[in-house]
């Protein structure tokens, strides 16, 4: 019986492992700026509002799933309830406000191949004309 119950966990755990979404950036394809994770961190917390070369940054979200789990954990540094406690903070100071949170991964790049400085997280292996992926 312990056998059976050790090998369930494992499976589960794998599932879970599997179901990690992997984040990759993608930007407006006439960007050619190059970024890491420290810099797209701070695009999208709205520390920065240009990318490194000076252009101006248009950050998108998504609602609340796997790929933007994946990508707070990985990139901003924070779960769910840290980033609304930070969003809070910044618009009770009159700060900065939180970039548009929008569907899914083809809302954003729809948005991101038609707004010149967008840039914003997708699934990877998603793409479309317009959008260049910028890999982790």
């Amino acid at each position: 019986m312990k056998l059976i119950s050790f090998i369930a966990t494992a499976l589960l755990a794998c599932a879970s492992v599997a179901a990690i979404a992997d984040p990759v950036l993608a930007v407006n394809a006439a960007n050619s700026a190059h970024i890491d994770d420290e810099a797209a961190a701070k695009i999208f917390l709205r520390q920065v509002k240009t990318f490194p070369d000076g252009a101006p940054a248009s950050p998108v979200t998504q609602k609340d799933g796997p790929v933007t789990e994946a990508f707070r954990t990985q990139v901003l540094k924070k779960n769910g309830s840290q980033l609304k406690a930070y969003w809070a903070q910044q618009v009770f100071t009159g700060g900065a406000k939180p970039p548009q949170e929008l569907d899914g991964d083809d809302a954003v790049l729809k948005y991101v191949a038609e707004t010149p400085g967008g840039i914003g997280y997708v699934e990877s292996g998603k793409t479309r004309p317009g959008v260049r992926i910028i890999k982790r």
